[in-house]
Order: C-alpha cells, then structure tokens, then sequence
C-alpha cells in the first residue's frame, strides 16, 4: 500500500511513533507540523523530505528556516502555517496528533481540504466534535481513531451484524499512576508523581490527564461522537495491565475485545492501512507470559474528573469544550506547582459557571467558551 500521509504535531510522542510507522511501511511525507522543537523538527525534515513543515511559533519557525534552508522543505509559520500545512495537497491521510484544542482548527481545515483524518488529538472531537462529524459527512473523508481505546472499539465494530446490535461500549484504563489511593493519599502529590505513569509513554499533559483519569472522560465524550453512542451506554473498566484496550457488548450479552501489546504503533498503523492489515514492528502477544487479566470499577469519588465529563456530556452543547479547556489550564498550573492535585477537578468544575446554554454552536462559540473557562480557573485558582 503506498500513501502519503502529513502528521501535525511531528516531534510529541504520537508523532514520532507515526512517522515510525510510515517509516517502516514505505509511506511518503507530504508535510511535518511541531510547536516549537526545532531541533527535532530539523531532523525529521532532513529524514523525511517534506514539501513543507510548520512552527506553531513564530520565533521557532524563524529558527528552523535557517537551518534547513538547504533542504527545499518550505517554512510556514504560526496557526495559519501548520493549517497549511494541514490542507497541503499530495497527502492522502492528516495524522492530527497536536494536543489540546490547538488541534481542532487544523483538524477542521484536513478535512474540508478532502483529507482523510486519523485523529489522536481528542480534544478536537471532544469540543468540536457535531463541527467534526459534519465537516467529515459533507467531505466524504474517513475519520479514523488513533487513541488505543478507541482504535480498539473501531477494529472491534468490524465484528458487528447487519443490524448493529451494538448495546455498550466499554473503555479500560489503566488507572495511571495513583490507582488504589485514597484522596487523603494524594493530598500532597505532586506533577513528578503524575508523570510516573506505569504503562504508557506519553506527554505531560497526557501522562497528567492520565493520573487524574480526566483523559478517560475525555475519551468517554469521544467515544459518545465517534461512534454515536449515549453516554450512559459507555461504560470504563480500570484494567492495569493495559492489554485489552477496549470492549463492544451485543444486545446478546456477547463481548469482543480488541487486545495487543501497549505500544501506539498498532492503531497508529491500523488507522492509516484501514481496512487492510500490514506487518507491523511490534512485538506479539504473549499471554502466558502475562499470567493473568484484572479488572476493577472505577473510583469516581477519589477520582472526580470522571463525573465532571460524564455531567458535561450529558449537558451537550459547549459544556464538554468548557471542561476540556478548564482541563487545560488546571493541568498547566499544577504541572508549574502552583496547585494541588486534588484542586484539578474543582477548578475544572468552574467551567460549568461561564458555560452558555447552546445546542447549537460554531467554531467562534468554542474558541470563545474556551477563553472563559480558562479565566475563570485562573481566577479560581487565585493566579
């Protein structure tokens, strides 16, 4: 299979996975998008040979033009340079792995270029995601899931019968660092503990999102538009051993699961060889090495980012973008020391205050509910 993808996002964890992934299947770069890793970047422009890259930063990009100028591989700059770089033509498929909400414009602008999108930046779908849907049913794309659980549902859906029949979905999580602790327990943790994340290799902002298991309720709100499921029909299941990556129930009562090894390259690969399967670099699965399989129900209580996005999706409307960019700014100021961990659900439930009451909303509503959220952590947080 010979395709040509662009990733957004080159130089985090997913990206370099993909660019792994095209690496070993032979795919072609059309173009590389960072936010600001120069060094990076420069390195995979002079591996890959795109047509373009792009600096979220504008000093960054100015940098990088410099040091790659004997490339051919055009500079662009700014948001507008990596939606460029989003709509360049010659890539069949736009790996979206920027994180946060800075994800969403360049997602929106792939697909309207015609792109099909393999989405691992959930915030995207999560804020955005009835802007989504449309624009990838009015283009004609395939919207593709790169997130392991969702990959799992998506790979698991192929099983379904003409009817569908499809009564729950399930997502496991690994439960991060802090599983088993009380909140007395995590009174005084800090970002380093967070970041101690026992299975996945991940970002900050992720491997944080993943202590206070705020990603799994993102991952709930993704889950309910990806695959048009209500809320209360996705369950979670804590599963430490991160190798059954998520489940679909029938309305027999039968269960598939997707299983693998936890390594992003299995549905970063699936995502852009879909329907087709390739060999892949990643090890097999080795069960009896594994010995066994646990399953635990979550703790809400402790754990109280859950219940916050499981309210905002049942709000709809711009309550799920509202936490989302809470969430951001909350996770910020505690990877800087300047709050607790257990302040990060209470100042994400802020955002609920300065949220307006809009079924129906556009690209100018989120960007603005997402400036309002943030404000109002800031001014929650006393910073």
């Amino acid at each position: 299979m010979k395709k040509n993808i662009t990733v957004l996002g080159c130089t985090g964890s997913i990206g370099v996975q993909s660019l792994d992934v095209a690496e070993k299947a032979g795919f072609g770069v059309i173009a590389l998008t960072a936010h600001k890793n120069v060094a990076r970047t420069e390195e995979q422009i002079r591996k890959f040979r795109p047509k373009a890259a792009a600096m979220a930063d504008e000093a960054a990009a100015k940098e990088l033009r410099v040091k790659v100028a004997d490339t051919g591989t055009k500079v662009y700059s700014g948001p507008e340079g990596v939606c460029e770089c989003a709509a360049m033509e010659g890539a069949d498929t736009v790996i979206d792995a920027i994180v946060g909400l800075a994800g969403l414009t360049p997602a929106l602008t792939a697909v309207k270029a015609g792109k099909d999108l393999a989405l691992a930046n959930k915030e995207a779908i999560v804020a955005g995601g009835p802007l989504v849907l449309r624009a990838v049913k009015d283009a004609g794309v395939k919207l593709l899931p790169v997130d392991s659980e969702h990959s799992a549902i998506f790979q698991c859906l192929q099983a379904s019968p003409p009817n569908k029949a499809v009564k729950k979905l399930i997502l496991t999580a690994s439960g991060g660092p802090f599983f088993g602790k009380t909140r007395q327990q995590l009174q005084n943790v800090t970002a380093a503990d967070a970041l101690k994340h026992p299975t996945w290799d991940m970002g900050a902002k992720i491997t944080i999102d993943s202590a206070s298991m705020f990603n799994k309720g993102l991952e709930l709100i993704e889950a309910h538009f990806l695959f048009g499921m209500a809320p209360e029909a996705i369950d979670i299941v804590v599963h430490r051993e991160s190798i059954i990556h998520s489940l679909i129930e029938f309305d027999d009562n039968s269960v598939l699961a997707q299983l693998g090894v936890s390594d992003m390259r299995i549905p970063i690969q699936y995502a852009l060889t879909y329907p087709e399967r390739f060999p892949s670099p990643v090890k097999e699965l080795d069960l009896a090495s594994i010995g066994r399989l646990t399953f635990f129900r979550p703790d809400y209580e402790t754990f109280d980012c859950l219940g916050i996005c499981r309210e905002a999706v049942a709000k709809g409307g711009l309550f799920p973008a509202a936490v989302n960019s809470a969430n951001e700014e909350a996770n910020r100021l505690f990877r800087e020391g300047r709050i607790g961990f257990l302040q990060l659900g209470e100042l994400i439930r802020t955002a609920f205050d300065v949220t307006p009451e809009k079924e129906d909303f556009t690209l100018e509503d989120i960007f603005d509910v997402d400036k309002a959220a943030r404000a109002r952590v800031l001014a929650a947080a006393g910073v």
